[in-house]
């Protein structure tokens, strides 16, 4: 009855993996300000970053809503892209800075963006 009960559980199990994936997919993503303490560690990476992607802008997720857009990040073995998001600034006033790779004498190192 046991060996039954465990076989009948890992094929559902197996069937439920065969579910369809949808075609469309919509997602707005956001995010809040962080703010830490102290100097941040700077990376240096020996190879350029790739071009940056060009992104088309998804509709506002409603008034007040920025755009940030999309940056390479370093992993520590290779780069990947970070898509553009919309957020909401700390403040009406403030401006968002993007992020930027910057070349030094031993290598490439990455300025986050802000606000300002």
């Amino acid at each position: 009855m046991r060996t039954g009960s465990y076989l009948s559980m890992l094929a559902l199990l197996a069937l439920v993996g065969c579910a369809e994936e949808p075609t469309t997919v919509t997602t707005t993503t956001t995010t809040q300000e962080v703010t830490t303490t102290g100097p941040a560690r700077e990376v240096v990476v020996t190879r350029p970053p790739p071009p940056v992607r060009v992104e088309t802008q998804t509709v506002t997720p409603g008034l007040g809503y920025v755009w940030t857009p999309g940056y390479w990040r370093w992993t520590g073995t290779d780069y990947v892209w970070v898509s553009g998001n919309w957020v909401i600034p700390p403040r009406t006033t403030t401006v968002w800075v993007p992020g930027q790779w910057v070349r030094r004498p031993s290598g490439w190192v990455w300025i986050p963006g802000h606000w300002r």
